[in-house]
């Protein structure tokens, strides 16, 4: 990767910082960061103060550069693609009530969240292009927004940019005042580690706890259960268990390993008596016969099978004499015609003999 190419994004913000294209500033440029850096130091906002924020900050995306003719309605069907919609807020003017070019999207899951995230960024709705981010009010530490002098974004003729965000990273810089950053609370630049351009951030993941992971360890194990029982109905009395009365329910359900072995007799156990069931049926199938039955219908087997095979052995027997007369029949025809042809030959060649010997005579 070029030095050109490399990049790094903000992960903390810092006003002074956003300023800067290569995230090495230590005074504030304009008028606008100076404003941002006093709202920061002197902590005069609070984003979780905001009586309109939408629910899970985690399932939330930040959608910009919106046509003022776009509605809801269309916002809601171009974000749909990538997920259901839970909530979506489009930011309109307190007194006018046209659109502010930007709203905020909150998804049923973060799986949703984090699709659109990857795919709509810079796709088009209203033929306008847009850019999507993560909900950096409520998950971005330091946050100030765009219109107390913070933010992301902004135009180049203004000469109000900010760097840091997807759309506009933090270039490599050539030197890092490193003593004057810590001095002022600046989170080191990852030098080393730096990103290329055309790669993509990923938005913050939610932290889980040992108490959450253990919770959602029993959730997946409770319904793992239920769909056993689903799908192998056996006695209730040996399947299910009940609740204590008192409401302890974390007391009553089994670990995970414990509910993997109880699975796995269940299944053997199933398979057994699945077995020894077919196999009941299969007897109860059949007619019950007693020892002499059995006999008579052995002999009468027996029978058929000598009948048969006296039979065939005259079929064959009465062919076999049908064959040999056939070819005796065959036999004295030709002996027949062979003795009538010497005889005719013989009778010409005294015939031809007697007019030769009276020629004779008379010559």
């Amino acid at each position: 990767m070029r030095k050109t190419e490399a990049v790094f994004y903000a992960e903390t913000y810092h006003p002074i910082q956003a300023g800067s294209i290569d995230g090495t500033d230590t005074l504030p440029h304009d008028s606008a960061v100076y404003r941002a850096w006093l709202c920061s130091s002197a902590a005069l906002y609070d984003p979780s103060g905001d009586p309109k924020l939408l629910g899970d900050p985690y399932c939330t995306l930040f959608v910009g550069r919106l046509s003022h003719l776009t509605t809801e309605d269309t916002l809601r069907q171009a974000m749909s693609k990538y997920g259901r919609v839970k909530k979506l807020r489009l930011v309109r003017h307190i007194v006018t009530g046209a659109s502010r070019g930007y709203a905020f999207v909150e998804f049923e899951t973060e799986r949703g969240m984090r699709r659109a995230y990857k795919e709509a960024h810079h796709s088009l709705v209203d033929d306008y292009e847009i850019i999507v981010d993560y909900n950096r009010q409520q998950l971005m530490p330091g946050w100030i927004p765009r219109r107390l002098g913070g933010g992301f974004g902004g135009k180049k003729e203004s000469g109000q940019l900010r760097f840091g965000g997807r759309e506009r990273p933090f270039r490599a810089p050539i030197r890092i005042p490193y003593d004057d950053l810590k001095k002022l609370g600046i989170p080191p630049i990852p030098e080393g580690r730096y990103m290329s351009r055309h790669q993509d951030p990923s938005p913050p993941r939610r932290k889980r706890s040992s108490v959450d992971r253990e919770e959602n360890t029993r959730r997946r194990s409770v319904d793992r259960e239920v769909n056993i029982r689903k799908s192998n109905p056996v006695d209730k009395d040996d399947r299910f268990h009940k609740r204590p009365m008192d409401g302890d329910y974390h007391s009553s359900k089994r670990s995970s390993d414990e509910s993997a072995q109880h699975h796995r007799s269940r299944s053997s156990r199933d398979r057994e008596e699945g077995t020894h069931r077919k196999s009941s049926d299969r007897e109860e199938s059949m007619p019950k016969s007693s020892h002499v039955d059995k006999e008579e219908s052995f002999r009468k087997r027996s029978m058929d099978r000598e009948d048969h095979t006296f039979k065939r052995s005259a079929v064959e027997t009465e062919e076999f004499h049908r064959s040999r007369r056939s070819v005796d029949t065959e036999k004295r025809s030709h002996k027949r015609s062979s003795r009538d042809r010497d005889d005719r030959s013989h009778k010409q060649h005294k015939s031809r003999h007697r007019e030769s010997s009276t020629s004779y005579d008379r010559s």
